[in-house]
Parts: C-alpha cells; structure tokens; sequence
C-alpha cells in the first residue's frame, strides 16, 4: 500500500492527501485533551466513535441542507472530505452558561441564556485562542462581512438542529463549537462547515441527572470521558450494547 502524503496533524486529527483531486482522507486519533495542553490521554476507541458521531450528525445536517465538507466514511477510522480553504475562526453557539462563560459572568453553570449567544475565537495556539470581534476578523482578512453573514446563519441553523436532535435522545446541547471553509467549485466559492462535529466540540449534558459527557477534570478522569463518547453514539442509534465495532454506515453524500 503506497505511502499517503501528510497535509496536516493536530490535536485530535491528521489530514491526508485524498485518493483524488481536492479531497483529503480525515484520520480520527484517540487522543485526548483535558481543560489544557498539558492535561492529556488517550481513550482506546475514541477515534473511531468519533468518526461515526462525525459522519452521522453530518449526514443529518447534509439532509436539512446544510452544507458541509464531508463525503463519505471510508473505515472506522477515516472519512473522506471536500478539501477546502479553512477560516481561521473558531464558532462557540453557547445555548446555556457553562464552564469559563459561567465563571467569567458569575452564572450557575446550567442557567438558560436569554437567546443562543455566538462568539468568535482566532485559531492560534501560540496566542492561546483569542477571543475576536468582527472588527477583527475582516481587518485582518479572515474572512470578508458576506462571510460572515453566511457563517452566522448556518452556526444558528445548525445550533437550532442540533439542539433539537440531542434534546430528542435526553441530552442538552450546552455549547457548540465549530468550523467553516470555503470550498472552490470552478469559479464559484461557498462557505460549508468543516472539520468535525462529535463530543470533542459539544458540550453535552443529561437532561434528567445534569451529568456532563464532556472532560471536566483532570487528566485521571479520561475513563469516565471513555464511557460518555460510548454513551453519546448509543443514544444517537449508531453503536450496539457490545462496543465500537466497525459497521456499515450510511450512504455517501454526492
């Protein structure tokens, strides 16, 4: 098997050339971040559940006619996607206050928010992701006022979709954080979400008990994050009581 060229690694992902002109092969690793870099761990099988959770909530959101840069699931632990041209922003839809939000306006974590709130951070790990404003984003040219108007509805859209999806299998959708790209097709260009959606970008919590299925603690509590991503792809109707086997998914989105 011919050795595949490398495009890019990251926390919890490293990107392949594709088989094909435009598209890369989206790997899933099983490591794990805490709340910072130096809190890590792997979760045997956390790549694979992901690669699942990604490939269903995408495919859903592919139906509602959301646009997004997934193509098919190619093994249990790869997919391949629409290469695209990344913008370097971070979308956090937070729907209720958790976490830093709780802390910084001194909310009791679980507290409804008068409307789902969006905030932009710059993806930089050297600058340690900066929260930014639109003024920053196209004054530096991260992506232009149409851009944004464009990311700024389909983040609700899929906020509203996705809310509504976890509600329906006993979960709260806390927060939400996600990616956009821009993706050519000939001379035309549109903005589609990339990247992933899975328990690494959602904060989710049981709406009977308030349990988190998100890393709370430090890097001894990854067992406990093990049994929630399980638990997540059980809900959503894509694993089986017996554990993260590979199996056949649902048909590519042309």
């Amino acid at each position: 098997m011919p050795r595949r060229r490398q495009i890019f690694e990251g926390k919890a992902k490293i990107l392949y050339e594709g088989p094909e002109p435009g598209t890369l092969v989206q790997y899933f690793k099983d490591e794990s971040n805490g709340l910072n870099v130096k809190s890590k761990g792997v979760i045997t099988g956390k790549g694979v559940l992901n690669n699942r959770i990604s490939e269903y909530l995408m495919m859903r959101l592919g139906e509602m006619g959301v646009p997004t840069h997934f193509v098919r699931r190619l093994n249990m632990r790869e997919q391949l996607v629409r290469e695209v041209e990344m913008i370097p922003i971070e979308v956090v839809v937070r729907n209720f206050a958790a976490g830093t939000f709780a802390d910084i306006f001194r909310m009791s974590e679980g507290t409804p928010l008068p409307r789902s709130i969006v905030e932009y951070y710059y993806k930089s790990d050297d600058l340690n992701n900066p929260m930014v404003s639109e003024e920053h984003i196209t004054a530096f040219g991260w992506a232009t006022p149409q851009d944004l108007d464009e990311v700024m509805a389909l983040s609700l859209r899929i906020n509203d979709f996705l809310s509504g999806l976890f509600l329906g299998i006993g979960m709260r959708l806390m927060d939400l954080t996600i990616e956009f790209g821009r993706l050519w097709e000939d001379d035309q260009v549109r903005i589609v979400l990339a990247d992933e959606i899975c328990p690494d970008s959602c904060r989710l919590w049981d709406i009977r008990t308030n349990r988190r299925l998100e890393l709370e603690g430090p890097e001894e509590d990854f067992g406990k994050l093990a049994d929630a991503y399980q638990e997540v792809a059980r809900r959503l109707g894509i694993l089986p009581e017996s554990g993260p086997i590979d199996m056949k998914g649902p048909e590519s989105m042309q």
